[in-house]
């Protein structure tokens, strides 16, 4: 199953948490921003806000929570400035400084995780080109991703309140 089935087979919940200061370095639309060039954000992520208006219609409670570097890096102004087509569509985002997150036990990649037993491993390169992912249903790994997105969730600052 891909992702998108996943997503489109959860009932309840779709949590995802970020914890690198930079993603995907060759992505035309992040260069684009970085060369301050005008992008229509609603045309690029259409088809991830579709999805993620599709999921919360159907009542699942869709959360991301970033950890980041201060002072931030640029690809995290750029993922900043793009959050509120998350927003738009339903998802509610907080920001966690990682200097508040050191006694936070965090599993060592980005993960999703889906109706709480669900998740999926991210995987990157060193400079953040994406390498593939890795799914698992172990009760004990869910556990681990529930408890820790949990724990930066109630410590993250809003996005409408995170200035970078």
């Amino acid at each position: 199953m891909t992702f998108t089935e996943r997503l489109r087979a959860a009932q309840r919940t779709a949590f995802h948490l970020e914890m690198r200061d930079s993603y995907t370095p060759n992505d035309p639309t992040y260069l684009s921003w970085r060369r301050g060039e005008h992008l229509d954000m609603a045309e690029f992520y259409r088809p991830w806000t579709e999805l993620v208006q599709e999921a919360v219609g159907r009542g699942v409670v869709m959360r991301r929570a970033r950890i980041v570097s201060e002072p931030v890096t640029d690809y995290i102004r750029f993922e900043h400035a793009t959050t509120p087509q998350n927003l738009a569509a339903g998802e509610a985002v907080r920001w966690l400084p990682r200097r508040r997150a050191s006694d936070i036990a965090l599993p060592g990649n980005d993960f999703w995780i889906l109706d709480g037993k669900v998740v999926r491993f991210g995987h990157f390169s060193g400079d953040g080109d994406v390498l593939g992912d890795e799914w698992t249903q172990d009760p004990a790994v869910a556990r681990l991703c529930s408890s820790a997105f949990e724990a930066v969730w109630e410590r993250a600052i809003p996005h409408e309140d995170y200035k970078v």
